[in-house]
């Protein structure tokens, strides 16, 4: 299969079309013309770094599928000074091509914030901000309810979340002691927090919070780490290809690309 046939069904799931205003989602880098190139092996990733590019290189994939997009913002020069720039430089001297699905396989039915309530046994989901095809984070209710913090628990250890950080204080009567519905956002989830409450959500799961959005909160709010909330978005999007090309050789990376370290 041809590499523009990869990224046709990647695009069948989660369209350029969902992606959000800011952001920079589809090909990357391509060297030649994709829509004729034979794939050699897929090598899916959450962050494209030197290593990854090193570790398609060993593996000999000619395409690289990463959920955050190695160009974010425009690159006004090449000349090896970021590691932007050289992963850059180096796809190009190998004949990668680089291709990313971010918010718009955020923003998707069946996309990483499906994933992560199937992970945690959240059914019933719904869009918490629709729109045409799609929507931003999704809200559902748990097959059986849990305790506060089993629930809180059970997230650490499903997502191996070195320290997961939680606002839940037993001794505050406004909290709830019993977590039945469940709003998520993977990655950086801040702008959904007021929907979640609005909407009824017991606890709100994103990747990380900024500061102040902790405070004064009236429903459980936990922050796993942006790597850690999407971390099987990798395993989604391997899926999404194998399930359209089962012949096709997708490599998960072995490589942790979180950037935060935790002591």
């Amino acid at each position: 299969m041809t590499i523009s046939q990869i990224i046709e069904a990647l695009e069948r799931v989660a369209p350029l079309t969902l992606q959000d205003g800011f952001d920079n989602a589809g090909v990357q880098i391509s060297t030649s013309h994709y829509s004729n190139e034979q794939t050699t092996g897929i090598l899916v990733c959450l962050d494209i770094t030197e290593d990854i590019i090193k570790e398609a290189i060993d593996k000999e994939c000619n395409l690289v599928v990463s959920h955050h997009p190695l160009i974010f913002e425009p690159l006004k020069r090449i000349c090896a000074q970021t590691y932007q720039q050289r992963c850059v430089a180096m796809a190009i001297k190998n004949g990668i091509t680089l291709y990313s699905a971010h918010t718009n396989l955020d923003n998707a039915p069946g996309g990483v914030n499906y994933r992560i309530a199937e992970l945690i046994g959240v059914k019933g989901l719904q869009f918490m901000e629709p729109r045409e095809g799609g929507g931003s984070g999704v809200i559902g209710t748990l097959e059986k309810p849990m305790e506060v913090m089993e629930f809180l628990h059970m997230l650490k250890s499903t997502f191996k979340v070195e320290a997961l950080q939680h606002n839940f204080t037993p001794t505050r009567a406004i909290e709830k002691k019993t977590v039945g519905r469940v709003a998520i956002c993977g990655g950086a989830g801040s702008f959904l927090l007021e929907k979640a409450e609005a909407l009824g959500a017991d606890v709100f799961i994103t990747g990380e919070m900024s500061y102040h959005h902790w405070f004064g909160q009236n429903i459980v709010v936990a922050a796993m780490g942006h790597y850690q909330s999407e971390q099987f978005t990798m395993n989604l999007i391997a899926d999404i290809i194998t399930e359209a090309f089962p012949q096709a050789r997708v490599e998960i990376t072995a490589l942790n690309t979180n950037p935060v370290k935790t002591l």
